[in-house]
């Protein structure tokens, strides 16, 4: 695969290259935005700047005519090679936090002057920053764009930011032939909170003739698709080891372990789709997403797991696992919805479900012996799929890049999951088929017996 997106990056440089690349220079205007000089071809150049930045927000700052000269200067130019830590998006540069703002989160500007010499037949784009914390609205000379989400109110609703592409008047035919380019971008506390380079914008927009941004802007949502693909696969794949822990359950209705499988594995397989939702669609916001997963969800997809391993290793001591169970989900389910304030009550909730899944693997191996040994795999590389944080608090690496693509650390062992619990439903179906093949040839050998007799 990487090597597939690195002959399709080649293919595309080369084309544009052919067609006519120019290079683009960087000037400063005084006392307005910094003036980045872009010569366009069929070209596509990124505005690396140095851009104008400042904390806070203001309407104002949208007007060319507005005096940022006393505002910081933020280039956005990638070391080479450089990408997120999330799906391996290239071009990425550290954001405000690493930049002399820590523990700031809300709004901010980014503004800068732009001057373009470009056939006057050309039609003009320009590609929205692939990745920035948490939304953006863009403007040109004091007019709106377009935007990532509708940013209104001190804590707006936050759409995923998504390639885009916004069409261009046409700037090289103006007089003075300059325009102002703004980007109002939010970032909220919960972001600011999970990374120490978080906030704004982290890989820059681009410029250039409509066709080259336009091959541009399907070459980011390529990117973007194959980024969050196994957060797309998996779902699937939960859903149809859950229906198959339903037809043991149907042989096997006095173990209610595979019942309860089912739910942790389709609850998982939802955890998982409202990722793809939220970065594949504008279906729902961050608030939704927090809504369904954090609080609705994922205390009760632990609460499933606890059920799970207790009727599976059959553990009827202490005879209060199932109410602890339902008092951590309702415990956890408020302190998420309370926010970070109520943030030690959500880890030693989930603490206290982590706990109670040891205990019970613990117990079930003291009373099962041998026969419990083939479950292990699954409690543990459980334990790594629905304790992510704890993980994260250890220090364990929390992605990794194989063939550029960016894959979780909860990817692999949902994958791990599905492969072992597959293998130890479909031995149980063997199991069940091979009881009932010697319970036919002993009913059938006992009809014989009885006819001859």
């Amino acid at each position: 695969m990487n090597r597939f997106l690195g002959v399709m990056r080649a293919t595309l440089a080369t084309a544009l290259i052919v067609c006519g690349l120019l290079s683009g220079s960087v000037a400063m205007a005084q006392p307005a935005a910094v003036n980045q000089a872009v010569a366009l071809g069929a070209s596509v150049v990124p505005l690396n700047g140095p851009w104008k930045f400042h904390t806070g927000d203001d309407p104002r700052w949208a007007d060319p005519s507005f005096d940022d000269s006393g505002w910081e200067s933020v280039d956005l130019t990638p070391a080479p090679g450089a990408h997120d830590g999330d799906v391996g998006l290239l071009g990425y540069v550290p954001g405000w936090l690493a930049r002399g703002h820590p523990n700031y989160w809300g709004y901010a500007w980014y503004r800068i002057r732009i001057s373009v010499t470009a056939p006057a037949e050309y039609q003009l784009a320009l590609t929205g920053p692939l990745l920035v914390d948490d939304a953006y609205q863009v403007f040109l000379d004091g007019r709106l764009l377009g935007a990532s989400s509708p940013l209104s109110g001190p804590k707006p609703a936050v759409y995923s930011v998504q390639p885009s592409l916004f069409p261009l008047p046409p700037l090289h035919t103006r007089e003075g032939g300059s325009a102002l380019l703004a980007f109002r971008v939010w970032m909220g506390e919960d972001t600011m909170r999970s990374l120490d380079d978080t906030g704004g914008i982290h890989i820059a927009p681009a410029i250039g003739e409509l066709a080259g941004a336009e091959a541009q802007h399907r070459l980011q949502w390529w990117d973007f698709f194959t980024g969050y693909v196994a957060d797309a696969l998996e779902p699937l794949l939960l859903v149809a080891v859950a229906a198959v822990s339903l037809v043991v359950f149907a042989f096997e209705r006095t173990n209610r372990a595979y019942l309860w499988l089912s739910a942790a594995l389709v609850g998982n397989g939802l955890l998982r789709l409202h990722q793809v939702l939220f970065f594949w669609t504008h279906w729902e916001n961050s608030d939704t997403v927090e809504l369904l997963r954090n609080v609705m969800l994922a205390p009760l997809v632990l609460a499933a797991w606890v059920m799970t391993w207790r009727e599976w290793f059959d553990v009827r001591r202490p005879p209060w696992i199932p109410r602890a169970a339902a008092a951590l989900a309702a415990i956890l389910a408020a302190s998420q919805a309370a926010g970070p304030s109520m943030s030690i009550a959500q880890t030693g909730a989930r603490c206290v479900f982590l706990a109670l899944i040891v205990y019970i693997t613990y117990a079930g191996i003291r009373r099962m012996g041998r026969r419990a040994w083939p479950l292990l795999p699954a409690v543990l590389i459980g334990l790594v799929a629905q304790f992510a944080n704890e993980w994260n608090a250890l220090h364990v690496p929390g992605i990794w890049f194989p063939f550029g693509v960016g894959v979780s650390r909860t990817q692999f062992a949902l994958a791990g999951l599905i492969v072992v619990l597959t293998a130890l439903l479909f031995g149980r179906l063997l199991s069940i088929a091979r009881a009932y093949r010697i319970d036919d040839l002993a009913s059938r050998t006992s009809r014989s017996t009885s006819a001859r007799t």
